[in-house]
């Protein structure tokens, strides 16, 4: 496969991003607390080594309960969670070159053609960050492309950055690389790998790619106040194992939020407004 950019356009291109970064971001709305909008932001995620089959069945079925966006598990799960979601219109993502990102190429396209082939609808790969951090701009972009080709859209394909490991330049680099190679998505981290997500980054990565290139934040988000922070810093998606956590807290705050108003009388008030805002941390 051929790179699309000799080393020195690769320069330019990550060059002029870093040149054009705004002086001040802008904050983006995120989906009212405890709606459906809001439950499908979220990738409900379980990636530990040791997870069992009714780990998996019990992930699954905690996904139809809340109507996430998706379950992301490993390879060898994925068949077993297709089964499991089958009419629920929630899809299955997998890991690919997890969590090092250091596989070869032929690895990464062979599990990623292995997923597909077992109905995952969503691919969350690895870049390879050490590559990247030695300014192989065109190695990495071919390793991305290759599981680009082998899994072309309908199928979503995320490339996650591992944040923690990188510097700004690199990270934009990261978003360039993986915007050109047709990317759906550049998430922050593994959550395997160090600090994950930050509202920093998430905003960084959300102010150098195009409109049609989307943020996955992922990697500690643990709460709601989390959550939300991470929506209007310019994420749509959330990739966490603290789902289910995360909708209850919401479900409970849109309870009180709306037993105050009702106490108050509704004239002049206006909670849905309040639910994105009044608990988020940024």
């Amino acid at each position: 496969m051929t790179t699309r950019y000799t080393q020195t356009e690769w320069l330019a291109i990550i060059d002029e991003a870093e040149r054009h970064l705004p002086k001040s971001f802008p904050e983006y709305k995120a989906p009212t607390l405890g709606t459906p909008e809001f439950a499908k932001c979220i990738d409900h995620t379980l990636l530990k080594q040791e997870a069992t089959k009714e780990q998996i069945d019990d992930l699954c079925e905690e996904a139809r309960t809340h109507h996430f966006q998706s379950v992301c598990v490993r390879l060898m799960w994925v068949e077993r969670a297709v089964h499991n979601l089958q009419g629920s219109g929630i899809v299955v993502a997998c890991v690919v070159g997890f969590h090092e990102g250091t596989y070869s190429m032929s690895e990464k396209v062979k599990e990623a053609n292995m997923a597909v082939s077992a109905g995952a609808l969503e691919l969350d790969m690895v870049i390879n960050y050490p590559l990247l951090k030695q300014k192989r701009y065109s190695q990495v972009y071919t390793d991305i492309a290759a599981v680009r080709n082998v899994a072309p859209h309908p199928v979503v394909l995320k490339v996650i950055l591992e944040t923690s490991k990188l510097s700004q330049s690199e990270i934009i680099a990261g978003c360039k690389i993986a915007e050109a190679a047709n990317a759906d998505f550049v998430k922050t981290s593994t959550g395997f790998g160090g600090q994950g997500a930050t509202v920093e980054n998430v905003r960084l990565m959300k102010s150098v790619i195009k409109p049609s290139v989307k943020v996955k934040a992922s990697g500690g988000v643990k709460t709601v106040n989390e959550c939300v922070a991470m929506m209007e810093a310019g994420a749509e998606r959330i990739g966490t194992s603290n789902g289910v956590w995360i909708v209850k807290e919401a479900q409970s705050l849109l309870e009180n939020v709306t037993h105050a108003v009702g106490g108050r009388g509704r004239e002049n008030s206006r909670p849905s407004d309040s639910l994105t805002r009044m608990f988020s941390s940024s």
